[in-house]
């Protein structure tokens, strides 16, 4: 594609490259490394009032690197890190990022499920965990390869008479602690400091390293693992600088807002990586379902960044104690994982002051793939232009380039997408070309100046607040409960969370009941993936060769 054929090229910000070079770093850690040593003397991460400098996390993440490679971990090996925002997730993830290992990160609210297939998937050999999950992995640990366990309280690293406080409330009070049998784990916080004890040889990565198993369920099907390599996430890092960079704060340290979870692709890479290396302070909130725990740190820190999802905007617009709060500092706000509702853009812009910029990518693409100008070309209510050394564009049914304002699917290349999902080379060549394009299994199309707006999904995917839920693995797990026939699951609008799942169910047994379905579906799916909402039917609508139409059900729904 021909730079006359990127009408965006002409209309990027000042300041922002059309280009980037992804081969500037051998390794993201080289990257990492460099932030860690010009910011020694700076707050890094800051938990529950705790910090962390970059100096400090660069010791830590070392022991650690230090301990796994005397457990005899190296290159290639696979650690699951499964734990919410803590300061313990940078220094398990920088530590095994400098030991070589890949990390597999794991949502810490999945059931046992959903855990013994992402491990046996990956092959995980090692584990750090937060304790509040270790039952669930107890139940499935006899059924994979891991050989390391290590576990992390929430309390481990906010020091001894707070950590003490927290952990006493966590575990008696609260009780967020199920007791669990795991006579192999070792503390977390005990492993870094025997690192103290040992070497690491320096590492020979290489660009085309895959670092990451960073698992989605793609555009269809069970989750798998999408493999990201050195060179996707630097690039990716690299074109977020340069989006971001001219318009942050250049006298002082800038200070991001994390609400959202290290182990989401979109925080990972943009807050735990991109702000990282630019030498900011990152905020973690433990818990962003606690409005008022993300309200308190916005009103404690002048934060100059936020990154989230529509869902957590909209919340925060209508709580009651956001909008007296400190707004003068605010200088970017991004939103992503799902679209930004127009009304939530609107609202924010006017209570905040900040422009509410919507991006757009995937899990395979690391995620950026298009992201709105911060200046005054921001277009409400698209996802912006490409990022550099990206490009989009418009396919018809065949893969046929379309013109602008023709709607097809997205397609995306450039040197941020994956190299393929593990071990899955089937799945791989439906959503990769050989040449490298990406079909996003969106549908959308090209406006002016090079924005692109999404118009619809092609496929059947859920999206809940940002998290993707796929109709197959609903499925799956209620038609496995034996007073089940059939089923069909689909997405229903909702004002708090985009999208939640809804079934429609044929009973086998007459005796089955909502709530005993419900039950069902809680012990075997996540919460964001349960069903909100059940309907018993009688026969659900199929093709001529009996395959359930979810169509015609979200076609009925609209009609009520």
């Amino acid at each position: 594609m021909s730079n006359d054929e990127k009408p965006w090229l002409a209309n990027f910000p000042k300041g922002v490259p059309a280009n980037i070079d992804p081969d500037a770093y051998n390794t993201l850690y080289d990257l990492l490394d460099d932030s860690l040593k010009k910011y020694k003397d700076r707050p890094a991460f800051s938990c529950m009032d705790k910090s962390i400098t970059f100096g400090e996390l660069d010791n830590l993440a070392h022991q650690f690197a230090c301990y796994l490679h005397n457990l005899g971990l190296g290159k290639g090996d696979k650690i699951a890190l499964m734990m919410p925002n803590l300061l313990q997730y940078p220094i398990a993830l920088f530590g095994a990022l400098k030991a070589g290992l890949t990390i597999v990160n794991t949502n810490p609210l999945y059931t046992p499920r959903e855990m013994k297939h992402q491990f046996t998937d990956s092959g995980v050999k090692a584990i750090v965990i937060c304790e509040n999950f270790a039952s669930n992995l107890e139940k499935v640990i006899k059924d994979t390869k891991i050989e390391h366990v290590l576990t992390t309280s929430i309390g481990e690293y906010l020091g001894a008479i707070k950590g003490g406080i927290v952990n006493f409330a966590v575990r008696n009070i609260k009780r967020m602690v199920p007791s669990y049998n795991l006579p192999q784990a070792v503390n977390f916080k005990a492993a870094v400091n025997e690192g103290k004890k040992y070497s690491l040889p320096k590492l020979e990565g290489k660009l085309d390293d895959t670092i990451f198993l960073q698992y989605t369920g793609g555009t269809t099907g069970v989750a798998k693992g999408a493999e990201l390599t050195n060179r996707n996430i630097v690039a990716n890092l690299q074109q977020m600088r340069a989006m971001l960079w001219p318009f942050m704060h250049h006298d002082k340290q800038n200070v991001a807002l994390s609400p959202l979870p290290m182990y989401h692709i979109f925080a990972l890479t943009v807050n735990c990586f991109g702000l990282f290396s630019a030498g900011s302070l990152t905020v973690l909130v433990t818990n962003a379902r606690d409005l008022g725990s993300v309200i308190k740190e916005f009103k404690k820190h002048k934060v100059n960044l936020l990154t989230g999802v529509n869902t957590l905007f909209n919340a925060l617009l209508n709580h009651k104690d956001f909008a007296s709060s400190d707004f003068s500092q605010l200088k970017i706000t991004v939103g992503g994982a799902m679209a930004i509702q127009l009304s939530v853009a609107e609202k924010w812009k006017k209570v905040t002051g900040c422009t509410l910029s919507e991006g757009y990518g995937m899990t395979e693409a690391s995620p950026i793939i298009t992201c709105n100008p911060l200046d005054d070309t921001y277009q409400i209510g698209t996802i912006g232009m490409p990022a550099p050394s990206t490009n989009v564009r418009i396919v018809d049914e065949n893969g046929n380039p379309l013109p602008k304002g023709e709607v097809g699917e997205i397609q995306a290349k450039g040197p941020q997408i994956m190299k393929g999902y593990y071990n899955r080379p089937e799945e791989t060549a439906k959503v990769l070309t050989n040449d490298g394009w990406l079909f996003t299994g969106d549908i959308g199309m090209m406006l002016d100046k090079g924005f692109f707006k999404i118009v619809d999904r092609k496929k059947d995917m859920i999206l809940v607040s940002g998290f993707n839920v796929y109709p197959n693995e609903i499925e799956d797990v209620v038609a496995s409960h034996p007073k089940v026939l059939e089923v069909a699951a689909i997405g229903e609008p909702d004002e708090h969370s985009g999208e939640v799942v809804k079934i429609f169910v044929v009973k086998k047994d007459k005796s089955l009941t909502e709530k005993e379905l419900s039950a069902f579906c809680k012990e075997n799916l996540t919460g964001y993936k349960r069903p909100r909402h059940i309907e018993f039917k009688k026969e659900l609508p199929k093709t001529n060769v009996g395959k359930i139409l979810r169509r015609a059900l979200r076609t009925e729904e609209v009609k009520k």
